[in-house]
């Protein structure tokens, strides 16, 4: 029936008097303002101002209509106004990039400053999928580096990072000069995330394409990944700066992987949240914590969602 843009429009149509003069306020013009007053009194079953009159002169169902856009339009205004400064009081995030805790924890220092009553809880289970959860709303950020066709989710960029072979100071490959080739790895054990291999990196990009399939072994956390390369029980896979530290110690070293893997970490959020005012200073305090912190990601300058934050 009726709608908030006709009791605007009516609204204005008092305070300014007359049809143009209604149209210059609304940018639109006068043809248009009187038409959607004729389809809304056409619509109603009754007239609402008498034409030709200066100053436009109200009905009884007009003044009706009036007294109602009065007591509505400002509850609508002060709904909006509070809809833009409501926030998430938990932010529900799951992290399908298993190293990102290292950077991630102390980011989120950064955000507790300026949010210190918001809650964040975490959902990490490698076997666990999120972006479905997402969708459903039963998370609120999912960082990941892989992005789903059509799943109306935005992915805002955070960085673009270097998936490194990571080998034992003392292994044969260590030693190779040239590239490292899918066939040098077929006779490798391979230690990787317990996770379905089609979102392993190494498989997808540089060992299915090229019909390689090495020993898989599964083993649960970074940390175990790295001390087992280093006793020489395996080889893995791993973003370049989550080893830096121990690559300095020569616990291990790491090797380009072919011409090089690089992908990019978003953060996903369901479209039309993505300015929810947690969500958003919550995004931008762990992107500008890394951009500026971390050595060995390609910074990612200027993106279009941080465009209002200094």
């Amino acid at each position: 029936m009726i709608e908030i843009k006709h009791l605007r429009t009516l609204q204005i149509l008092k305070n300014s008097g007359s049809l143009s003069s209604a149209a210059i306020q609304l940018h639109q013009t006068q043809s248009a303002i009187s038409h959607q007053c004729n389809e809304l009194e056409k619509r109603l079953g009754f007239k609402l101002f008498i034409r030709k009159t200066n100053p436009v002169k109200f009905t009884i169902q007009g003044k009706i209509l009036l007294k109602l856009s009065k007591e509505i339009l400002p509850k609508v205004d002060k709904a909006i106004k509070n809809c833009k400064y409501t926030h998430h009081k938990v932010i529900k995030i799951a992290i399908e990039c298993h190293s990102c805790i290292h950077w991630l924890i102390p980011a989120l220092k950064i955000f507790h400053k300026n949010w210190p009553k918001v809650e964040i809880d975490f959902y990490s289970d490698m076997i666990f999928s999120p972006q479905p959860s997402l969708q459903q709303g039963k998370l609120d950020i999912v960082l990941t580096s892989e992005v789903l066709p059509k799943s109306d989710l935005i992915y805002i960029p955070m960085f673009d990072f270097e998936v490194r072979l990571i080998l034992s100071p003392s292994h044969p490959l260590a030693r190779k000069e040239k590239n490292i080739l899918p066939e040098d790895l077929s006779s490798e054990i391979l230690m990787t995330y317990p996770v379905e291999r089609h979102r392993l990196d190494i498989w997808k990009f540089f060992l299915q394409p090229a019909g390689i399939i090495p020993i898989f072994k599964n083993v649960n956390n970074t940390s175990l990944l790295v001390q087992m390369v280093s006793a020489k029980m395996g080889i893995t896979a791993l973003p370049h700066w989550v080893v830096d530290n121990f690559e300095k110690q020569q616990l291990i070293v790491t090797r380009k992987i072919g011409k090089g893997i690089w992908k990019r970490l978003y953060a996903a959020v369901r479209n039309g949240e993505e300015k929810e005012l947690t969500i958003q200073n919550f995004i931008f305090s762990i992107s500008s914590h890394v951009n500026n912190h971390w050595k060995l990601i390609r910074h990612i300058l200027n993106p279009s969602f941080f465009k209002n934050f200094k």
